[in-house]
């Protein structure tokens, strides 16, 4: 997943924006010399900031070299999160979930996932 899609991303559910991102595992990747990344227009996700409050340029030649492969998007309006597995954010309905897939991938990267997610995280969390 390309930061940049940060700019772009809301809760499926109750369409809140800005999601949080939490990164887990990332990595560089090349991209052609005559390509000129664009400027996110609301959001910068590498900054983890909206446009209008940052203090300087944000960092797009950057931004566009580096590829989220594990992380975590949360929805701090409805609680709900999404995992970010081998570059795919998967934003599925509740109902369309895995159970054991989701408590599988929270009990896995455990150790760098905000304990509210771990604990009151929707549609499933860990068992306290």
């Amino acid at each position: 997943m390309k930061y940049r899609l940060m700019d772009l991303l809301a809760c499926p559910i109750c369409k809140h924006f800005p999601l949080k991102l939490h990164v887990f595992e990332t990595r560089r990747i090349e991209i052609l010399k005559d390509l000129k990344p664009k400027r996110c227009e609301l959001y910068c996700g590498y900054r983890g900031s909206p446009i209008e409050e940052l203090d300087e340029e944000p960092p797009c030649d950057e931004c566009w070299r580096v590829e989220i492969v594990n992380g975590i998007l949360f929805c701090e309006e409805c609680g709900r999160w999404y995992p970010i597995v081998d570059e795919i954010p998967r934003m599925l309905p509740d109902d369309l979930r895995d159970r054991n897939e989701d408590v599988k991938f929270l009990a896995a990267w455990r150790a760098r996932i905000p304990e509210r997610i771990l604990r009151e995280g929707r549609p499933f969390n860990l068992p306290g």
